[in-house]
């Protein structure tokens, strides 16, 4: 039996972990961060993305995911996990 993923979640599974990466180089202090900026960066895109879906904010929309609202959620995320 084949494992398949749907495109949309593996298209934000990749943008949320690019943007944890991302602000992990840009603002990382340790290695030990990484896990946390990725953490942060996978919950705010679905929580963004969930938002986005709900309010009907779909400007840029891939497929099924709201690129806009997702990658706002998630540097939202990202900026707070950094103040923690």
């Amino acid at each position: 039996m084949q494992l398949s993923i749907p495109p949309a979640w593996a298209l934000g599974l990749l943008l949320a972990s690019l943007y944890g990466t991302i602000f992990h180089i840009w603002r990382g202090r340790s290695l030990s961060d990484l896990p946390r900026f990725l953490l942060a960066g996978w919950l705010g895109f679905a929580l963004g993305h969930l938002g986005g879906h709900l309010l009907h904010i779909t400007p840029f929309r891939i497929g099924e995911l709201n690129v806009l609202s997702a990658s706002l959620g998630a540097w939202v995320a990202l900026f707070i996990a950094h103040r923690l």
